[in-house]
């Protein structure tokens, strides 16, 4: 997998989204809460939704650019394991972009390994 956050790693319209939440298993962290479905793509996607709540533009943008980071070098070690593709849909909460990285990082893997535990 590429190490962008090109349009195939992406979720893009209301129906994925929407499908990942009803549809989806839900794990909550600490800086974020993360909902997952399987896909069967062969690949993983993300979807994140930051909302006013987390704070203005900057701080969202900067919430949305650690989510993907995190996502970013996540995924090759997903497709690595042998593990069934997963659409995931990250929401954002206040704390995560005024937290120190390592700790998010760590909480958000943590939530990755939950859920892909759950979806089996």
């Amino acid at each position: 997998m590429s190490h962008t956050f090109g349009r195939g790693v992406r979720l893009s319209t209301r129906a994925e989204y929407t499908a990942v939440q009803d549809a989806g298993r839900r794990v909550s962290g600490r800086y974020l809460t993360l909902l997952g479905r399987s896909n069967g793509l062969g690949r993983d996607r993300l979807g994140i939704i930051a909302s006013r709540r987390v704070g203005g533009a900057v701080v969202r943008n900067r919430a949305k650019r650690r989510l993907r980071e995190i996502f970013r070098r996540e995924a090759p070690e997903a497709v690595r394991d042998d593990r069934p593709t997963v659409d995931f849909v990250a929401i954002a909460r206040k704390e995560l972009a005024g937290a120190p990285f390592a700790d998010v990082d760590a909480d958000v893997r943590a939530a990755f390994g939950k859920l892909r535990n759950l979806i089996r």
